[in-house]
């Protein structure tokens, strides 16, 4: 099974939203293997956004990030980058198609309501930066539909 990182940024968390969106991952068959509620420091933002340091939108970025919890996921299914990210939506919102996550609650570029590793060498690299090993689990989602009694 596949494994990939997402999170549930701060404006989707204080919308709570954040069932509703970990639902969405789940009823596409991805189990949550790891789990995490945090509101991130200026270090972590610096840490995990490593790359856009320096560039002008990341003081906005950061802040941003800084200002609430998010709700950092490990995400674990066949081709689990790929469905999470159909699922998310075009980082940018008004790009994003209808049904997906940003199309239905982001409110901007920065607030786009979740983010989510873009191939296997940035997945391993943002699960290994919140997550220890021994808290990941592994275990397959299973079909809980209610199923006819007649």
């Amino acid at each position: 099974m596949e494994k990939t990182f997402a999170m549930v940024k701060p404006n989707a968390v204080q919308a709570g939203l954040v069932g509703r969106i970990i639902a969405r991952y789940e009823s596409a068959r991805l189990s949550v293997v790891a789990i995490r509620f945090k509101k991130m420091t200026q270090a972590d933002a610096e840490g995990f956004y490593a790359e856009h340091v320096g560039k002008p939108f990341f003081p906005e970025l950061a802040k941003f990030m800084t200002s609430g919890p998010s709700v950092q996921l490990v995400l674990a299914g066949e081709d689990a980058i790929a469905k999470v990210r159909a699922l998310n939506g075009a980082t940018n919102p008004a790009k994003a198609e209808p049904g997906t996550i940003r199309y239905d609650w982001a409110t901007s570029m920065t607030e786009n309501a979740v983010h989510s590793s873009d191939g296997p060498e940035s997945a391993a690299r943002e699960i290994s930066f919140w997550f220890k090993p021994e808290e990941i689990f592994e275990y397959a989602a299973q079909d809980q539909r209610a199923k006819s009694v007649l």
